[in-house]
């Protein structure tokens, strides 16, 4: 199934080797950024375990989300707004520069001719690129398997973006105001959806979900994909269920039912 309009397909060019490649590179002593241009002494957290400061992280979990497409309108937007609220990204009214951790994207297939409205967001990857090509550690992997990024760390060379092959991160260009203190945003980083990590680890749901559910189609269902007593583990088990561009083997942590 093919999209006419936000297309899904891995870049040009992606290469899981190439990937493992720079994964390796990145642990070096020295690391060329550009002619003359070097970082040393870099450390990169492990995917299985890294997590900032005083983070609460389930070990024994592993967080994902279901998304029925039948379920889904084509005209709803609740999930998509409800993330613009709960984490300040009212933009500029420039699509070049705003933000949205969150997209309805419409796909069809080109046989049938079939066309979905389905939402894409960051898929929290088991094996995520945007992790691997980071050049300093700032893109990482909770040990719950929530993909992050640290502000702190971040020096926008925008690595992440160009391995991402769902297209789920954006860049911050312009000065910001009336940040929410959960999401702290800055000038010259790059951000994407953190799947309420600060709803979640309060055992609260995702914004998006509890949108979805309150006035939307009820399409969206979040849990702990390592529960096999859980909702969603249930529902993965006994329905077929999909993953965007799984071929890539990344295991995305998003999956997709009636797709």
């Amino acid at each position: 199934m093919s999209g006419n309009t936000n297309k899904l397909d891995a870049p040009t060019g992606f290469d899981p080797v190439r990937r493992k490649f720079l994964s390796a590179v990145t642990a070096a002593t020295g690391v060329a950024l550009a002619p003359g241009v070097m970082l040393y002494g870099i450390t990169r957290p492990s995917p299985a375990t890294a997590n900032v400061a005083n983070e609460a992280v389930a070990n024994a979990a592993r967080w994902g989300m279901l998304i029925d497409v039948g379920r889904c309108a084509d005209g709803c937007d609740a999930c998509v707004s409800a993330c613009v609220e709960e984490n300040g990204l009212e933009g500029h009214g420039r699509p070049a520069t705003d933000a949205q951790w969150i997209r309805k994207v419409e796909i069809r297939n080109p046989s049938t001719g079939r066309r979905q409205s389905l939402p894409v967001m960051c898929q929290h990857c088991a094996e995520p690129p945007c992790v691997d090509v980071c050049p300093t550690g700032a893109s990482f992997k909770r040990a719950d398997g929530i993909v992050l990024v640290d502000k702190h760390r971040c020096i926008g060379c925008r690595y992440c973006m160009m391995a991402c092959p769902y297209k789920a991160r954006s860049f911050i260009a312009e000065d910001l105001e009336d940040q929410k203190p959960h999401a702290p945003r800055g000038k010259g980083t790059v951000e994407g959806c953190t799947l309420c990590v600060h709803r979640v680890d309060a055992g609260r749901q995702p914004a998006c979900v509890e949108a979805c559910g309150d006035s939307g189609g009820g399409a969206m269902l979040f849990g702990d994909l390592q529960d096999p007593q859980s909702e969603i583990s249930r529902r993965v088990a006994s329905h077929a269920t999909r993953q965007i561009r799984a071929d890539l083997g990344l295991d995305p942590g998003v999956r997709y039912q009636n797709l």
